[in-house]
């Protein structure tokens, strides 16, 4: 489980892609998140997790500009996201994509078409060109040639996973953000995602930033946990050293009878 390679920068150093600081934030005047602290290191798989209500989905959205905080500064590849000009947001915001929940494909576009959404929303690029970069996308995503003409109710819970992901990986990005991107699979398609994103990892030399409650995930792609809870990052950790830490709701999950059959030496 250890990919500690991937995350080293100048000089050994750790690079934080993302470092959020003293995030707060609230709806309706009830904090979700409070002074929540949380670094990912370029290169690294972080997976996210902590108990319903913990604000997971609104710490992912939060970080990528969806959601307003009342506290806090966010610095992506070093740079303060309050401080930027709106087209240097842009700029920025091509270089992550995004898988939400429920995939979040456009029923009336085929699979072709909701890949090249953004190579025609900000490369402005001729539609000819836009399908074939889809094309690449969509095959890189591990899709059949044949469902680039399926529109996403013809699509199985797995295939639409893909094509949210073939249209997150869509402008190249150096981050991309999953949240909860194998929940409602079967275990075996879970599977096969999960070894998906550490392929993508490896040969696009990705960063992830994964929202999860899948055990199978955590244990095989992670390489390291942040879990939330008292509206902060209680801990951070691998998967071995969680277990070891002393707090009710970690133990429950990382020591329960779903976490007994992993082993670790």
């Amino acid at each position: 489980m250890d990919h500690g390679s991937h995350q080293a920068g100048k000089g050994g150093e750790r690079e934080a892609v993302i470092a959020a600081r003293g995030i707060t934030v609230g709806f309706s005047g009830e904090p979700v998140l409070e002074g929540l602290d949380i670094d990912v290191w370029r290169g690294e798989i972080l997976g996210v997790v902590g108990g319903s209500g913990t604000g997971k989905s609104v710490l992912l959205r939060t970080i990528i500009g969806l959601n307003a905080r009342s506290a806090g500064t966010i610095k992506v590849f070093g740079e303060d996201l309050d401080r930027m000009t709106g087209e240097e947001r842009q700029k920025i915001g091509r270089r992550w994509g995004v898988l939400f929940q429920q995939g979040a494909l456009f029923s009336s576009l085929t699979v072709l078409q909701n890949v090249g959404v953004p190579f025609r929303e900000h490369m402005r690029l001729p539609d000819a060109i836009a399908d074939d970069l889809a094309r690449l996308k969509i095959e890189m995503a591990g899709l059949p040639a044949d469902a680039c003409g399926k529109y996403p109710s013809e699509l199985s819970g797995g295939m639409i996973k893909r094509v949210a992901l073939a249209r997150a990986l869509a402008l190249d990005p150096d981050i991309v953000f999953l949240d909860e991107p194998t929940a409602g699979l079967d275990p075996i398609g879970a599977a096969e995602f999960d070894q998906l994103i550490l392929r993508l990892r490896s040969t696009l030399g990705l960063t992830v930033f994964m929202v999860t409650h899948d055990l199978d995930s955590l244990v095989t792609i992670t390489d390291r946990i942040a879990v939330l809870g008292n509206r902060r990052v209680l801990v951070d950790g691998t998967f071995a050293e969680l277990k070891k830490f002393d707090h009710p709701w970690v133990r429950a999950y990382f020591n329960g009878p779903r976490a007994e059959h992993f082993t670790f030496g």
